[in-house]
């Protein structure tokens, strides 16, 4: 029966005036109650809904155990009824609007949103009391009254829950379909088709949280397949980075709704409800993650335990954890200003445990991509091949500092230890080191951290330390206008602190990277390079970065191999984590064509950073210069992965391309190459050997013609010229070219 021909007609005792809605699970229609004079709302189900008499006796069952339910933000059921084959269900009538009428408009408030989501707690906790899960909650199940009162709709979705595990399961129509609920607010163990229970309530209501307090889907892709494969297994984007301004408590309540694991989920609708009336009465909420819960002892009695169970617990541990991601501490101030705070405690742990010898620790560049978001230890273990995930949280009140650690098994997400440490903020660099002395007998490690000074390649002016970062952001993007910036950072960060180590090192990797990638003559760049290097030596002899600059600049302008060695060797000696320095060390054995040892150490390279991008693009090389081109191929398209549209991929592609004689192949990939990098000089040159060689001789010597007008007012590699003549056939010109290289100390000529 059309959904239409209701209005106008009589059901039960319950005439049709309107159609409000239309939805999966029926027509919903505003009518008249001719028994006892009120509007109501009826809902027709689809015809087929209710197969036989038997499912209508189930239904009603489930309607009459809704209809217990009575609180002011949830729908009131009054009845069930069934009339000529038409099955309905007859509700209160509540004027206004849907949530997701008025989200239209965009987010709310922040004040807004805690307000309604306390109401929205409210009702699931009185329905959680009765035994009654919703499974479909979303902005278009609650309703706003123009009082401002939010009630829940629609737990016509909802079931009975068992008591206990051993009663007899009860069939409802909340069972007849293998998922239930609307894809977006669905959590990942409904999208699993695992048993939905009130946890699941939590993560819906997260996800309407989230949507209210920045005006997105926490979760958005458009194709069904990959919404549900983000929700299932990726985080959502933090809801400050999409609006600046919401309160971190207001966030923190918000991810601990739409945490992967239920157990991390709030237990009960009285722990939501409490962190939101928190809010809403200006008293941060307690909102945090915890493994391992304390209901009711008191804290004598919970240190007992804890020291029981600790002493048990190492006892029956396993092996040595030798591999650590310490993951950026979160910036639980309200303060965004505040981030270098947080990033630099993260900082100072990750380059003091880097000096352990028998322990890997993933770079800064991978484990910083994960900043910002809600973080599953074993997803993180997993992705970056480590045994154990240290996370923290960094507060900030007056001149006080709060910093909370956590360390995690990443094999089974177990809780290994923690930490709170309150200090002044004169104190800060002091706590990493705090938290870095007990790093190493907590992963059960033989070595430990000496106990000496601070050491003086950092700064402790929190300005100079941004610029140093924002330098080496720059610096990561390889690009003409990246590198000239980062070093333009760089060179301010020293003049707020003439000292700083690491920024010379800095300074000498953007000068050192300038030269190899073609962008300044070699006697404008590796000289620099050598002087920020040599200064930073001066300042910190013990800087691993500046000795693999240094090693670069000996190898690429002054030919000295055995020294350039000597500086890599020292360089990883003193910082076997360094992974930069076994990607240039890497790479100097490739031009010695000792293919094997390079494999070995772009290999740990991408151990160390398996994130980063230059070091996923380079990693082919031994591979392709000895021929394993299938290898090559696995290692760049994994690298794809991380960015499709890194410049360096494309280079990398088009060699193994020219390798394997598929010079078409190449040509499309160097063409990407120069639209990703900028237009780089390097790039249009490969491009003109690589059509030289696939026999489009013309085109080659059009962008030949185009580079020496270009060296007419900017430097170009006289070995790139000399590389197209030689493509072209033209001996003499080529070896006129190669001559100019040589006098300007290329590195390609060796």
């Amino acid at each position: 029966m059309a959904a239409a021909n209701h209005i106008g007609h009589v059901l039960g005792h319950y005439r049709i005036l309107e159609q409000l809605g239309a939805g999966g699970m029926g027509v919903v229609y505003r009518a008249h109650d001719e028994q006892l004079d009120r509007d109501v709302a009826v809902k027709v189900l689809p015809l087929g809904t209710l197969e036989d008499e038997s499912a209508r006796r189930r239904f009603r069952r489930e309607a009459l155990a809704l209809a217990r339910l009575n609180h002011p933000n949830v729908e009131t059921i009054h009845e069930f009824g069934s009339q000529d084959g038409v099955d309905f269900l007859v509700t209160e009538y509540i004027p206004g609007t849907t949530l997701d009428a008025k989200l239209l408009a965009g987010a709310l408030p922040h004040r807004e949103v805690a307000r309604l989501g306390e109401q929205l707690a409210q009702g699931l906790e009185a329905a959680h009391e009765q035994g009654l899960v919703h499974r479909d909650l979303k902005p278009a199940n609650l309703r706003l009254t123009s009082r401002g009162t939010l009630k829940v709709l629609d737990f016509g979705l909802a079931q009975l829950m068992a008591p206990n595990k051993g009663s007899e399961l009860t069939v409802s129509i909340s069972e007849s379909q293998q998922l239930t609920g609307t894809l977006p607010y669905m959590s990942p163990e409904q999208l699993q088709g695992e048993s939905a229970d009130t946890r699941s309530d939590f993560w819906s209501a997260g996800a309407v949280l989230y949507e209210m307090a920045t005006g997105q889907r926490p979760f958005s892709a458009r194709v069904p397949t990959a919404l549900a494969a983000d929700i299932i297994h990726k985080p959502p984007p933090p809801p400050r980075s999409l609006k600046a301004d919401l309160p971190a408590p207001l966030e923190a309540v918000i991810l601990k709704c739409l945490e992967k694991n239920p157990e991390w989920r709030y237990q009960s609708a009285q722990e939501l409800r409490v962190d939101l009336e928190r809010l809403t009465a200006g008293t941060a909420p307690v909102a945090t993650t915890k493994r391992i819960r304390w209901k009711t002892l008191g804290g004598a009695a919970a240190a007992l335990v804890l020291l029981v169970v600790g002493a048990v617990y190492w006892s029956m541990r396993g092996p040595t954890l030798n591999s650590l991601a310490v993951l950026p501490f979160a910036n639980a101030s309200a303060d965004p200003s505040l981030e270098y705070l947080s990033d630099g405690i993260t900082d100072n742990i990750i380059n003091s445990v880097s000096q352990l010898p028998n322990l890997k620790v993933i770079s800064r560049a991978s484990t910083f991509r994960y900043k910002g978001q809600a973080i599953d230890p074993e997803v993180v273990g997993r992705d970056l091949r480590v045994g154990a995930v240290l996370t923290g949280r960094v507060a900030h009140q007056g001149d006080m500092l709060t910093i909370s650690v956590e360390l995690v098994d990443a094999s089974d997400d177990t809780h290994i230890w923690g930490e709170q440490y309150q200090r002044a903020m004169s104190g800060i660099f002091a706590i990493g080191e705090d938290i870095t002395r007990q790093l190493p007998s907590k992963l059960r490690l033989k070595s430990s951290i000496s106990e000496k000074q601070p050491s003086t390649s950092s700064t402790r002016n929190a300005e100079a330390y941004k610029l140093y970062l924002q330098g080496r952001y720059y610096w990561n993007k390889r690009t003409e206008e990246g590198l000239k910036k980062s070093i333009q950072y760089f060179q301010n960060a020293l003049e707020l602190d003439p000292a700083y180590s690491l920024a010379y090192a800095g300074l000498a990797d953007s000068y050192d990277i300038m030269g190899a990638y073609r962008i300044l003559a070699p006697e404008d760049s590796y000289p620099r390079a050598k002087e920020a290097a040599k200064r930073a030596l001066e300042l910190d002899h013990g800087l691993a970065e500046a000795h693999s600059s240094l090693a670069l600049a000996r190898a690429s302008y002054d030919w000295n191999w055995a020294e350039a060695e000597k500086e890599y060797k020292r360089a990883i000696q003193l910082n076997p984590n360094y992974a930069t320095a076994h990607q240039w060390y890497g790479l100097f054995l490739l031009l010695q064509r000792r293919y094997d040892e390079a494999d070995m150490q772009m290999k740990k390279a991408a151990e160390l950073d398996p994130l980063s991008l230059i070091i996923a693009a380079e990693s082919a090389g031994p591979a392709i210069l000895a021929g394993r081109y299938d290898e090559a191929l696995r290692i760049l398209r994994k690298a794809q992965e991380i960015d499709p549209d890194f410049f360096v991929i494309h280079e990398s592609f088009a060699d193994l391309y020219e390798a394997k004689g598929e010079h078409a192949k190449a040509v499309a990939e160097l063409q990407l190459m120069i639209k990703t990098s900028g237009g780089s000089p390097w790039a249009s040159a490969s491009l003109a050997v690589a059509h030289a060689l696939a026999g489009n001789k013309s085109a080659a010597r059009n962008i030949l013609d185009h580079l020496e007008r270009e060296a007419q007012h900017r430097y170009i590699s006289a070995y790139e010229i000399a590389s197209i003549y030689a493509a072209l056939g033209d001996g003499e010109k080529a070896l006129e070219a190669l001559g100019r290289s040589l006098d300007e100390r290329s590195l390609y000529n060796v």
